[in-house]
């Protein structure tokens, strides 16, 4: 009888080994399409990303806040035109030459304003431009789960006994959990930075009308560091997610199974963290406030 009780405990054992295998197949799967989808939804711009959503955007942006707008750089240029001429000692010392000055302010705040997408555009396909060429880079290290890595682990499950495989079986699955979740926190953060890009993009014309002004062209600028911080963030993830593919990808040689699944799943957990401080580290870079 003891060749039917090894052959039981063996047919056992190879279906727990299956069943870890094919949970470490899936789980990595996951991961990679989420990685996946980080390195295209970054590289994209506001208007590749959602064409609707951004048409809806842009025309809230022209019908409604370029008017209010108008508005404001009417108010700024009336402004910077009584500082011109007071500036002077009250009138007894005015130079005409700041009339043509305040003619040529004028034509570039007006400029500014009715070119207001072009200008925003600009700067999101300078980064998207930036994020494609390191995609280009980084892509082929993205892929976890190798052939050898699996063939490692299925190495490791074989020298396991059957108690040792039971707990490890439920181990993988509440790390599946716990990736899962945290593939939805990553999916979160990557949507909600294209939606404050949208946000962001929606009251354009208003800072940026008052470009001209010494005073409230803090404004504008503080508007402008804004824009880069929230375009060059995307540069910010992909290095993120080319570090964490590099360190996952270096743990599979781990002679514990259980510290294997585990760090990975710090690694995630790690990525999702560092994910969120993507966006005030590109504020910080660029002094934006």
């Amino acid at each position: 009888m003891g060749w039917l009780t090894d052959g039981i405990g063996e047919w056992i054992k190879q279906l727990f080994i299956d069943a870890i295998m094919a949970s470490f197949e899936s789980m990595f799967g996951e991961v990679n399409t989420q990685v996946q989808d980080i390195a295209v939804q970054v590289g994209q711009t506001p208007a590749g990303w959602n064409a609707g959503v951004f048409a809806m955007i842009r025309t809230l942006s022209e019908t409604v806040v370029l008017p209010i707008a108008g508005i404001i750089l009417t108010f700024v240029l009336c402004y910077e035109l009584i500082q011109l001429i007071i500036e002077k000692n009250n009138l007894s010392d005015f130079d005409t030459f700041n009339i043509f000055k305040w003619i040529f302010k004028t034509f570039v705040a007006v400029f500014i304003l009715t070119n207001t997408f072009n200008i925003v555009m600009g700067v999101f396909d300078l980064a998207q431009h930036t994020v494609n060429q390191s995609a280009g880079i980084i892509s082929g290290s993205l892929e976890l789960g190798s052939d050898a890595m699996m063939e490692t682990i299925r190495a490791s499950l074989e020298a396991m006994g059957i108690g040792e495989l039971l707990g490890l079986f439920f181990e993988v699955q509440i790390v599946r959990l716990c990736m899962l979740i945290m593939s939805v926190i990553i999916m979160i953060i990557v949507w909600g930075r294209m939606l404050e890009i949208y946000l962001t993009v929606s009251i354009a014309p208003i800072p940026l009308s008052t470009m001209v002004n010494r005073e409230w062209g803090q404004v504008g600028n503080n508007y402008l560091k804004s824009l880069f911080a929230l375009a060059f963030q995307g540069f910010l993830i992909m290095i993120c997610v080319a570090i964490y593919a590099v360190l996952v990808g270096s743990i599979a040689s781990s002679d514990s199974m259980h510290a294997t699944i585990w760090t990975i799943a710090g690694m995630t957990a790690l990525l999702c963290f560092i994910l969120l401080k993507t966006g005030s580290i590109s504020k910080s870079v660029f002094q934006a406030h």
